[in-house]
């Protein structure tokens, strides 16, 4: 098998109806890729019984949050514990299930083939809100103009990494990062890493109810949620400080560079 050990992470918040499906699903289409596969999801502090979904599956290992911190350190919590394992391959992807089994296979297969540091799920058919489509575009036009290449769907959470070159990104950043991805996609621009594209299909959200995901509300209302706009501020003044402004820590980034 081309890959001894890999570790599949996710941040999950609230997502009980949907998420053991989900991973049964990756599951079965990764498998023989790998002689042994683990999952690890980081459980910020979910009201309802989302760990307890997942109990019983010898291959999935649950981390409750000591508090509820939002989608994007609960992120780099769930990485920093997946490369604690010290995996050959390390997957990226949001508890909320967006995404299809056969995709992930793609993704692995691509990183092995490629030898590429990170594999990025480019995202199609997107059931997010305009809103949420609108955000990511903007921002990816913010990163372009700065990285000095396109980079397509920037904050996309299906990601496949090389240990080596996540590390240095994790120790790069903050652990209150709000937008670990982005940072991550500008980084990766920046210092030239090898980086590869596969397109993959979103869906929505497993789940019925709209209690669910990390990042608010799945009820399609014609206008952005107060908590939405609340965190696009602070995640833009966020990008600025970290990695737009001249002098930005971020920008200096080069592969095998830590966090001092």
């Amino acid at each position: 098998m081309p890959v001894s050990h890999l570790v599949i992470v996710m941040p999950a918040y609230n997502e009980a109806e949907g998420i053991r499906g989900f991973i049964d699903e990756i599951r079965e289409h990764v498998a023989p890729l790998a002689a042994r596969v683990t999952f690890v999801v980081a459980d910020d502090r979910s009201t309802d019984d989302t760990a307890g979904a997942l109990a019983g599956l010898e291959d999935v290992r649950v981390q409750i949050q000591p508090a509820n911190r939002g989608h994007g350190p609960t992120a780099l919590a769930a990485y920093r514990a997946g490369l604690d394992l010290q995996p050959d391959l390390l997957v990226h992807v949001d508890g909320d299930g967006q995404f299809l089994g056969p995709d992930f296979a793609r993704a692995i297969s691509a990183a092995v083939s490629t030898g590429s540091d990170v594999v990025h799920g480019v995202r199609h058919s997107r059931a997010d809100p305009w809103y949420r489509r609108v955000l990511t575009a903007g921002v990816g036009a913010l990163v372009t103009l700065t990285a000095g290449r396109r980079v397509p769907d920037v904050n996309t959470p299906l990601r496949v990494y090389r240990p080596a070159a996540l590390r240095s990104l994790v120790d790069a950043v903050p652990a209150g990062t709000l937008v670990p991805h982005v940072h991550f996609s500008l980084a990766e621009a920046r210092a030239g890493l090898a980086v590869r594209y596969v397109g993959v299909r979103s869906i929505p959200r497993r789940g019925a109810s709209a209690a669910g995901t990390m990042w608010g509300s799945g009820v399609k209302v014609a206008l952005p949620p107060a908590r939405l706009r609340r965190f696009a501020i602070a995640a833009l003044g966020e990008l600025w400080r970290l990695s737009l402004r001249p002098g930005a820590p971020l920008r200096r980034f080069r592969l095998g560079d830590a966090r001092g």
